[in-house]
């Protein structure tokens, strides 16, 4: 019994050894344990796209050392790089496990990023004129390309393009300005950026003004005086991949190609819309087309009214102002005469125009090569030009409207079969066939001149209106009106029926003009 006790003191002994040895091995070879806690997660398996690179006790760490792989793989570069690189974790609370050494950590996240594409970017300038943009690799470029649109205008090479920081921006943003050399050389304020053609054109003939009269045609300088975008050009530095750049050439080839563009043309005194079209390079039927309201190519125009044109125009336009000097015929501006008490339909040449002779120094302003505004800055008259005296109206004339809502034309104006004995094959008016008792409404705002009985119509309604023409209403089964009274345009004066001569229940509907029927739907908005 007692050997058997002194064996077992041996057992415990050799357990104790052993576990303390296996504990001391434990501290020896496992680096760090997980912080200590409750059962919140306490151990991080670490991944990079994907792949993993260790074991940490803290997701901040590791965000740390991702920063730090960045850094030291970005010390490498000289240019910008970027790189798409996803850090997730998985964590678990556990009370042993193994984390790896920061530095470990480190070079696998540096290895994973150099696997990963990673694109290098490149200083670059994005160019922005409208919608348009095109990124280039330098400044010069900027300034060669910009120049490059100007050359067809500037053979002499008198201006330059300067890039200048816009003040009115919060950003570094730069604008092109077109600068004339001899401000270059004299080192003054650098030109205007070009801000719409109004602005432009104000300041050119500001500029150009003084000492004009009082010299003579020899002493003045002729050619180009101002040359500017019609644009606005921004210009930004910026970081791009390489493969977002775009060469010198094809950009010029991209800046300078006509597209075309929709424009609204102002008219003027004088036009019309034959010479609008050939201006433009259109067909009379194209500039129609663009403009449905028009009713055909001999529709009077109006100084202020705006058509619908289509012009080539690049990517960047460009103001430009020359002086020339011209002698010989001059036609003087036409004269217009308004009278209140016409329509504006109604004009009459009260004088034929006979041209003069001058001889003028003149400024022409031309966006592109699209002439844009003429000044005389110097003229001398040899004989005088008689102008065109034109008198006109101003009132808007009366609209006509549908004088009853729905229906169908079952018989237009002029020749037909007569529908019922005794009907007239010649037809005066519109029939539009409605149930009896549909609202009759007057066509146009008149005086009603007749509202009873007549043979063959039945029940009429006749109205007068302010232009001279004459509305008729026939057929109807119920007259609202009596004459001599004022109505409206849309007022219901009636409603529709069969009465007199008819093949069934229907409007008959007419407009006179001096007593003569006109196919009223040439007439009806």
């Amino acid at each position: 019994m007692k050997c058997f006790g002194s064996f077992n003191r041996k057992i415990l002994s050799a357990f104790y050894f052993t576990s303390g040895a296996i504990l001391m091995m434990a501290l020896l070879f496992v680096p760090v344990f997980p912080k200590k806690g409750n059962r919140e997660e306490n151990y991080f398996t670490i991944y990079v796209n994907g792949t993993e690179v260790g074991h940490t006790d803290s997701v901040d760490d590791a965000r740390k050392l991702m920063g730090k792989a960045r850094r030291r793989l970005a010390s490498l570069e000289q240019d910008m790089f970027y790189s798409q690189a996803n850090l997730t974790w998985e964590g678990k609370h556990v009370w042993f496990g193994v984390v790896d050494d920061p530095e470990q950590i480190l070079d696998t996240m540096e290895e994973i990023l150099k696997e990963n594409e990673v694109i290098v970017q490149e200083q670059a300038y994005t160019v922005k004129i409208n919608d348009y943009m095109v990124n280039l690799s330098d400044s010069d470029e900027v300034t060669e390309l910009l120049e490059t649109v100007l050359e067809p205008y500037d053979r002499s090479d008198a201006f330059s393009v300067c890039l200048q920081t816009d003040p009115d921006r919060e950003l570094n943003v730069l604008t092109a300005a077109v600068t004339a050399q001899e401000e270059l050389i004299n080192d003054e304020p650098a030109a205007r950026v070009g801000a719409g053609a109004e602005q432009y054109f104000a300041e050119v003939f500001a500029e150009t003004e003084p000492d004009i009269a009082s010299s003579s045609f020899a002493e003045l300088e002729y050619g180009l005086v101002a040359l500017d975008f019609a644009d606005v050009v921004e210009v930004v530095e910026c970081w791009l991949p390489k493969e977002k750049l775009t060469s010198l050439d094809e950009a010029v080839a991209q800046i300078t190609v006509d597209r075309k563009k929709e424009k609204i043309y102002e008219v003027r005194e004088g036009d019309t819309l034959l010479q609008i079209a050939s201006d433009h390079n259109l067909t009379a039927e194209e500039l129609l087309e663009r403009n449905p309201a028009l009713e055909g190519i001999e529709t009077q125009l109006r100084a202020g009214d705006e058509i619908k044109i289509t012009v080539p125009e690049p990517v960047l336009s460009v103001n430009r102002t020359e002086r020339v000097y011209t002698e010989g015929s001059y036609e003087a501006e036409v004269t217009y005469l308004e009278n209140h008490d016409w329509y504006s339909n109604r004009q009459d040449i009260l004088q034929q125009p006979s041209a003069g002779i001058h001889k003028a120094a003149v400024l022409v302003s031309r966006r592109n090569d699209i002439v844009t505004a003429t000044q005389i800055e110097k003229e001398e008259i040899l004989i005088e030009a008689v102008p065109k005296i034109i008198e006109r109206g101003t009132r808007i004339p009366p609209t006509y409207i549908r004088p009853v809502t729905g229906g169908k034309i079952t018989s237009n104006y002029g020749g037909r079969n007569a529908p019922v004995k005794g009907a007239s094959t010649n037809h005066k008016g519109t029939d539009i066939a409605v149930p009896t008792g549909t609202a009759v409404m007057a066509s146009s705002g008149g005086k009603v001149t007749r509202a009873g009985w007549a043979s063959g119509y039945g029940n009429v309604v006749y109205i007068t209106h302010e232009d001279g023409k004459e509305t008729r209403y026939a057929h109807l089964s119920k007259i609202l009106v009596k004459a001599g009274q004022e109505v409206k345009q849309g007022e219901k004066i009636a409603l529709s029926g069969n009465t007199g001569r008819s093949s069934g229940p229907h409007l008959h509907f007419e407009i006179r003009i001096n007593g003569e029927a006109v196919n009223s739907l040439d007439y009806i908005q």
